[in-house]
């Protein structure tokens, strides 16, 4: 079973969301419909970075990452400037 190590960005708060599932569609609905939880604050949160592993541990050892300062930089500077540079592609059309 594949799992997965995603991000969500959330417009409304300009914030971002590190988690881990092994049914991504699933999980990003949950956070969109929730009725408790930290991202029901942040509606409507998108995808906008993920990553697949064939174990549970690589997973939690990369969201780990993802949550330390080593992974709010690659979050800030690789997956955001990344998203800022889409939408300004599709601001352009």
């Amino acid at each position: 079973m594949p799992f997965h190590v995603y991000i969500l960005f959330s417009t409304k708060i300009q914030k971002t969301y590190v988690g881990l599932t092994s049914n991504l569609e699933a999980r990003i609905k949950s956070h969109n419909v929730s009725a408790k939880g930290w991202t029901i604050r942040g509606r409507p949160w998108g995808l906008v970075y993920s990553e697949v592993f064939c174990s549970k541990a690589q997973a939690m050892a990369r969201e780990k990452e993802l949550k330390s300062g080593k992974g709010r930089v690659f979050i800030k500077d690789v997956v955001l400037k990344n998203l800022w540079y889409r939408l300004q592609l599709v601001a352009r059309w």
